[in-house]
């Protein structure tokens, strides 16, 4: 089986709107609105089908424009977080993407930024292919951002911005003796290599809340050898574990049969690539051995072997199957 190692280790897409990010402004949208444009579902071809504006596109288009200027929008992010790389995705628009694009990025308290605001730019005036997932590094990836503003030049149409990057929680707001949830994506927690996401992405099983359907959560190909699936994530900040929830809900007939639970400190400070740790992650210690797992149900274990601080997990499912969600409980 070829491994699909995660596209982007260690980052997520801090656009999408479950962490609370949304379009906040925008010049136009005339022909697509501008929400689209942050959906986590790919973007899709409707054959045929037409609105009152024109054809139906899955993303942000806006109107020819005949006179001087640009197109933008102004994108607040949920959590605030420093950004490496972008993803300009143009699906299916071909003919009518912008011809060039540029990303500048801010940082402030308030949810509308005022004119004071100093805007940073992270991606420089870049040309666009057609149809084609645009990737860019971003300068300035130290600084923490709260607003993106997305210009297209000089109109056209985007089917997905993602934003790859870090979230940086504020360590102050949690309490010394304070159980939090270590493993959540609002917490910082990321994944680092998953040999497998066929049919929902790793990352599902760290976001907020309850999974509203089977997509919404971890799920592998049938595994016809006899390796075990597995994915390996980081934790929002290092800790003491107290507790972990699994929870199975909506895989019924293709849950995995049982799990476990392997777990490390790595110094932040070691240059460890995410190859080393992926191959060194078969010799972790057991935070929870072999548990067989019931579906669309939630499990809870908190007679935990490793009693010291951890910031890597590994969790490894027999043969295969799918997770809606991991709950990481500990101090930090």
């Amino acid at each position: 089986m070829k491994k699909d190692i995660t596209l982007m280790p260690g980052m997520i897409d801090l656009a999408q709107p479950r962490l609370g990010s949304k379009i906040i402004f925008k010049t136009d949208d005339f022909f697509a609105s501008a929400e689209r444009i942050l959906s986590s579902n790919n973007p899709i071809w409707k054959e045929g089908v037409y609105d009152q504006n024109g054809k139906w596109m899955d993303g942000w288009e806006t109107r020819r424009r005949r006179g001087p200027g640009y197109d933008y929008l102004i994108l607040f992010l949920g959590k605030q977080g420093k950004i490496s790389k972008v993803d300009i995705d143009t699906s299916f628009f071909n003919g009518n993407q912008p011809e060039f694009a540029s990303i500048e990025a801010c940082y402030t308290e308030n949810m509308i930024p005022d004119e004071k605001v100093k805007w940073k730019t992270i991606l420089k005036k870049s040309k666009l292919k057609p149809d084609f997932h645009n990737y860019f590094n971003c300068k300035y990836i130290n600084t923490i951002f709260t607003h993106i503003k997305f210009n297209i030049f000089p109109d056209g149409g985007v089917a997905r911005l993602r934003i790859y990057g870090k979230i940086i929680p504020k360590k102050s707001h949690f309490l010394k003796n304070d159980f939090i949830e270590l493993s959540s994506i609002l917490n910082g927690a990321s994944i680092i290599a998953v040999n497998n996401e066929h049919f929902g992405k790793a990352e599902n099983i760290l976001a907020p809340g309850k999974g509203y359907n089977m997509s919404d959560g971890w799920e592998t190909r049938r595994n016809r050898k006899k390796s075990n699936d597995w994915v390996i994530f980081k934790l929002g900040f290092p800790g003491m574990v107290n507790h972990i929830i699994i929870d199975t809900a909506h895989f019924k007939g293709n849950y995995p049969d049982y799990f476990n639970l392997q777990a490390t400190y790595i110094d932040e400070n070691k240059n460890i690539s995410n190859k080393q740790i992926i191959k060194k992650s078969s010799k972790w210690k057991y935070l929870i051995k072999n548990k067989k797992l019931n579906p669309d149900d939630k499990h809870f274990f908190d007679n935990l072997l490793i009693k010291n601080k951890i910031n890597y997990i590994k969790l490894n499912i027999f043969p295969d199957g799918g997770i809606s969600r991991i709950n990481v409980f500990g101090k930090i």
